[in-house]
């Protein structure tokens, strides 16, 4: 006859904690609280905010690029703001300022390699300007062919940056370009003109989602040619944080009248609403990392220097009963 020992590879322990690593399938007995326990998978559905470093300068709408342990945050509101700031996984570091103060700009690469474009300047003029961060120092790239704040940027790399939608002082923009590592050409038009959109993926697959005009959740689908509208997120809103591809993303934070705290994830086809931030706020700044591992950064809430990491377990602990 077959035992659990055989069907899973080991045996129920008994044990006074629960184990600090364990492995999915496993069971044990927890003889302090009286009960059995599994290890069960665990995925973006288990996925959690927690607390991480502050911001040295309290900001919201700035542009951002890389990972949840190796982030950059550039210029952003009140102000304008010139600061620009690196994460290392813990805590953030000031770093050379960029050359043009500027608010509500895209981003796109890692904290090493990153371009930085479009925005406004504290005068509220729409910025056509692109800079490149190496590292240590800022370089001015070709411009946008149109000049504008408020749109998503997005791209893994510095030299295949997108920059959608945006607003230009008087009107909402449909334009999308994408930049080569040389010049920006323009693409495909979204289906509807968006301001305070979030984009997550890159030029050949993304997802832009939200907008302060039209219908607020409305969701569109590029494929590296055109945009295509598809399922609509469960709460509309703008001024969103993002992050992850077109077939994994994550989006989170934003204005739904009032801030909010809520998150979301993308799968390629439907939004699962998932746990809430701990601090509910918009202009909030994401990263370019996976829909497993992002960053939530500054906002307003009101104005804050408040950092949250988004982490997803491998594994869930839950009590095992009878029913």
């Amino acid at each position: 006859m077959a035992n659990y020992k055989n069907i899973k590879g080991f045996s129920i322990q008994y044990l006074d904690s629960d184990p600090p690593n364990p492995i999915e399938g496993q069971i044990w007995f927890n003889s302090t609280s009286g009960t059995f326990k599994g290890a069960e998978a665990g995925g973006v559905a288990a996925g959690t905010w927690s607390s991480g470093g502050n911001l040295n300068t309290a900001g919201y709408y700035r542009a951002y690029n890389g990972t949840q342990t190796a982030s950059m945050v550039v210029g952003g509101e009140p102000g304008t703001l010139t600061a620009v700031e690196q994460y290392d996984g813990s805590s953030w570091s000031e770093m050379t300022e960029n050359g043009t103060a500027k608010a509500q700009a895209g981003g796109a690469g890692i904290a090493t390699a990153g371009l930085f474009f479009g925005g406004k300047t504290p005068a509220n003029d729409a910025l056509t300007q692109t800079e490149y961060w190496n590292g240590s120092a800022w370089t001015e790239q070709n411009d946008l062919n149109a000049g504008r704040h408020a749109l998503g940027g997005c791209g893994t790399t510095y030299n295949a940056a997108f920059a959608v939608g945006g607003y230009n002082g008087s009107s909402n923009f449909d334009n999308s370009e994408i930049f080569n590592g040389t010049s920006w050409t323009e693409v495909g038009d979204l289906n509807t003109a968006s301001a305070y959109l979030s984009v997550f993926g890159t030029t050949t697959a993304a997802i832009r989602a939200g907008s302060a005009s039209g219908s607020l959740n409305q969701v569109e689908s590029w494929n590296g040619t055109s945009w295509t509208e598809t399922t609509e997120m469960n709460q509309g809103r703008y001024g969103a944080g993002a992050s992850g591809i077109s077939t994994d993303g994550l989006f989170f934070g934003g204005i739904e009248p009032t801030q909010s705290s809520k998150t979301e994830s993308w799968n390629g086809s439907a939004w699962t609403e998932l746990n809430d931030m701990g601090t509910a706020r918009y202009g909030v700044a994401g990263t370019m990392s996976s829909s497993s591992a992002t960053l939530a950064t500054g906002g307003f809430t009101p104005v804050t220097t408040a950092t949250e990491e988004w982490t997803v377990p491998e594994v869930v602990i839950n009590t095992l009963t009878t029913s």
